[in-house]
């Protein structure tokens, strides 16, 4: 059998077969197989190598097997107790979740009960039947007092311990260790370890996969194994993730000796043994599995080790021992970060769930258990590693980031570079192109974001434009049932901010004329879709702006009230959009996109204009002459492909017309949101995130969008000057008014002057212009105004009138065509 066959077919992303998995035993040659193993990883881990933070929970010392290596478990009369009490564990998740943990590793003895009167006395006590049954109750105090993920690795477990384990655990594990019943016998290590049979442990490992739990194990080498005793390990191990795909993660554990163990005088593994060890596991297994070497292990060594193609070091704790390998501390993080970056590689963190899991949560995460995940993860389901959110005013953006944006990038994946370059030359990028580059981390965020500046650089200069603006929302009644708002009031929403309304004509007026007076050029308007609107309601909206401000430009109306609006008049768009242009409607604001992918309008939406609708008013608005822009509102349920299918709609509508005046990202605000209050939604983008939304955006747009704007009532001010450094042009509007974002709890305020805007601006060595609706200069007297403008008046938001609907619900307009899609993973 050609060994070079095997490799080569692995390449290609054919896995080898039982036979020719057998026949790599025999193959010496490390370096060729670690060639083959670091490219597979590179293919499906990028430039990261992840570590889970975590503290280390060792519930009981008792065990009723007496593996000859392990120190861990220990017999009654060397203990102070035989299990820790729940106020211990307590004490130890606590400190734990003050240094920043996320994992709470429970390990403990396999059913010490069986074997030691002491645990049955001490279970009876404390009220429970046995081991299972305490550690699910210790488990369950971690996560409801301190929000820890816990990940159980109690050794075997039947399909009912499984069951009731996973309603308090996102992840559990078992060390297969080997297959290899030859080292149960009599004189090898597992012998008298009844719970170490290999057939015992991968029924437990089948069982998990039945009740759909993320499932850890792995082998230990070094204990008298031969190597095709490992192959053969690894592929019982396969055999059971092809059945169920649960198995997210093959840890490969160097053996070290240890005093006061039967095989204290065993030799250990080489370096060679691991590293071989490490590739043929990367190469059985393919790109997708995490494979992991514990780094306490193999001091000095650990770039050689990310060399032959692993992508985890497994929990790392700043809190507690390694209480397994107590003569092998944990590495300093700052340490395995340089060591890691000596590698080429960027270390990042991880939760006990693997992010491909955390993302698909309804299949693999007990529903109890969703809440949590979910607002502790990102888009690709990795954790949020900071407490930026959008509208947040008291946390300032991380260093991190905003340290990464001005660095000199050192390892730029080849990838990456690749699509870069073809962005800059405006060759369309495709869905997989554009999700690469929102995984960018480490050095290609670097990349990725001082590229999207490079070209904000050629298309825009150094220039950063703002318009003096107000919004005017007209009405908060509303009868679309959209799962991110928090603005619009329906009959049952009546406790949320503020109390219904529907500005009269006179209001509209006034706070027209206001902002005229001071220096405004354009009124932003929107509101909710109140039952008895009309499309004349829409225009009569526009007669009053255009009767107190003949010369204020209007932007107003998202397609879904153009929709609407045209609906209830039986008009055909182009026609009513021509009705609106000749009442003085200027331009269209993009909102109403939310995400442009009908598997996300589903969860988030689904009574609403969908995709194609959408799409089809703006193309319609550019038809009649309208400029619009556009705009994505990210970080509540959807993943990195919406956000690429989502772009790529935008520039393919925008290659037709060339309506699109700017692209304006807008991350969702979540603390006010329905869908994240009931528990079904993420906390907005990380920061990480939204900068690389504008910079992805300025690639995939380059040579069609010249306008990348940022939005400062999400992103705050530190936050957008973060953007004008990774792609932005424009900071949008002055506002004066921001009632829509602020009702979902936004506190960034509810103007940003013309004065602010300047300074912000000028902090970055950028020269400020205040611009048009449509980019054009603007007169000195508007800009004189609007530097000296006054304080606003109180506003006044007229009391709703017509509260109670008059037309049946059957009569409103309403897209019902869009099946429910749960995709609250991402």
């Amino acid at each position: 059998m050609q060994i070079q066959n095997i490799l080569d077919n692995a390449l290609v992303g054919k896995l080898p077969s039982n036979d020719e998995a057998l026949a790599l035993a025999d193959f010496e040659d490390t370096r060729a197989l670690a060639d083959v193993a670091q490219t597979l990883r590179d293919r499906g881990f990028r430039n990261t190598i992840t570590y889970s933070k975590k503290v280390f929970i060792p519930l009981t010392h008792l065990c009723r097997d007496v593996c000859h290596y392990c120190t861990f478990a220990q017999v009654p009369r060397k203990l102070k107790a035989p299990y820790m009490t729940i106020d211990e564990v307590l004490e130890v998740a606590r400190h734990g979740q003050a240094m920043g943990c996320k994992e709470a590793l429970f390990t403990l003895g396999e059913k010490p009960e069986l074997r030691y009167k002491a645990a049955r006395e001490a279970l009876a006590e404390m009220g429970y039947e046995s081991t299972t049954a305490y550690l699910m109750a210790a488990a369950e105090a971690v996560f409801k007092e301190t929000g820890l993920l816990p990940h159980l690795n109690p050794g075997n477990l039947s399909p009912e311990e499984l069951a009731e384990l996973r309603a308090v655990s996102p992840s559990m594990g078992i060390m297969l260790e080997s297959a290899s019943e030859r080292l149960c016998e009599k004189g090898m290590p597992h012998y008298g370890s009844p719970d170490k049979i290999p057939s015992v442990r991968l029924e437990t490992l089948e069982n998990a996969g039945i009740a759909r739990v993320p499932f850890t194990t792995g082998i230990l080498i070094g204990i008298g194994e031969t190597r095709l005793e490992r192959i053969e390990s690894l592929l019982a191990i396969r055999a059971i993730h092809q059945r169920h795909g649960h198995i997210q993660e093959i840890i490969v554990q160097n053996f070290r000796a240890k005093p006061d163990t039967k095989m204290v005088n065993a030799p250990e593994p080489d370096l060679n043994e691991l590293l071989w060890t490490i590739a043929v596991a990367r190469i059985l297994f393919g790109e997708d599995m995490s494979i992991q070497a514990p780094p306490n292990l193999s001091p000095g060594v650990l770039p050689q080790i990310v060399h032959a193609g692993i992508n985890d070091w497994g929990g790392v704790s700043p809190v507690t021992p390694d209480f397994v390998n107590p003569e092998a501390p944990w590495p300093h993080l700052e340490d395995l970060t340089r060591e890691t970056a000596a590698a080429g590689k960027f270390l990042t963190e991880r939760l006990t769930v693997y992010p491909a899991y955390a993302r698909d949560i309804e299949r693999w995460t007990h529903e109890d258990l969703h809440e949590r995940v979910l607002e502790m993860i990102d888009a690709e389901g990795f954790p949020r590693i900071d407490e930026w959110c959008p509208g947040d005013p008291d946390t300032p953006p991380p260093a991190d980031i905003m340290t990464a944006i001005m660095d000199e990038p050192r390892h730029v994946s080849a990838d990456i570079r690749e699509i870069v370059d073809r962005a800059r030359a405006q060759e369309p990028l495709d869905e997989a192109d554009i999700v690469r580059l929102f995984q960018a981390r480490g050095d290609d965020l670097t990349a990725v974001t001082q590229a999207a500046d490079q070209l904000r650089r050629q298309t825009c200069g150094d220039t950063v434009s703002y318009v003096v603006n107000r919004n005017i929302n007209y009405t908060n009644i509303c009868y679309f049932k959209c799962q991110f708002c928090a603005f619009s009031k329906g009959k049952l929403a009546e406790n949320l901010r503020g109390r219904p309304y529907d500005l009269s004509d006179e209001e509209i007026a006034r706070r027209t004329t206001e902002a005229w007076d001071r220096g405004a050029t354009e009124v932003c308007m929107q509101g909710g879709i109140h039952p008895e609107y009309t499309g004349d309601t829409y225009v009569n909206i526009l007669r009053t702006v255009k009767g107190a401000v003949p010369d204020m430009h209007i932007h107003a109306f998202s397609p879904l009230e153009v929709w609407q609006g045209a609906a209830t008049l039986d008009m055909p768009l182009p026609e009513y959009l021509a009705m609106l242009k000749e009442a003085g409607l200027g331009t269209l604001p993009g909102t109403a996109a939310e995400i442009l992918d009908d598997e996300v309008r589903a969860v988030i939406c689904p009574d609403k204009i969908n995709t194609a609708q959408w799409l089809e008013v703006m193309e319609a608005a550019h038809g009649v002459g309208f400029r619009t822009t556009a705009t994505i509102m990210y970080g509540h349920v959807e993943g990195h492909e919406h956000w690429a299918r989502h772009l790529i709609r935008v520039r393919d509508l925008q290659a037709r017309t060339g309506g699109f005046t700017e692209f304006v990202p807008l991350p969702f605000v979540h603390m006010e949101a329905p869908m994240y209050l009931k528990g079904k939604a993420r906390k907005g983008p990380t920061f990480r995130e939204a900068i690389l939304m504008h910079s992805v955006a300025r690639l995939v747009f380059n040579g069609l969008i010249d306008n990348i704007q940022a939005s400062w009532v999400k992103m705050g001010h530190e936050g957008v000057k973060a953007c004008l450094n990774a792609g932005c042009n424009d900071l949008g509007g002055t506002l004066m008014n921001e009632s829509i974002s602020r009702a979902a709890g936004t506190l960034h305020g509810q103007e940003t002057t013309s004065d602010e805007m300047r300074k912000i601006i000028r902090t970055l060595n950028r020269s400020p212009q205040q611009r048009s609706t449509l980019y054009g200069s603007v007169s000195a007297e508007r800009e004189k105004a609007g530097l000296e403008a006054g304080d606003l008046l109180e506003i006044i938001n007229t009391p709703a009138r017509k509260y109670e609907r008059k037309r049946p619900s059957a009569t409103l307009i309403k897209n019902d065509l869009i099946p429910a899609v749960d995709v609250s993973g991402g």
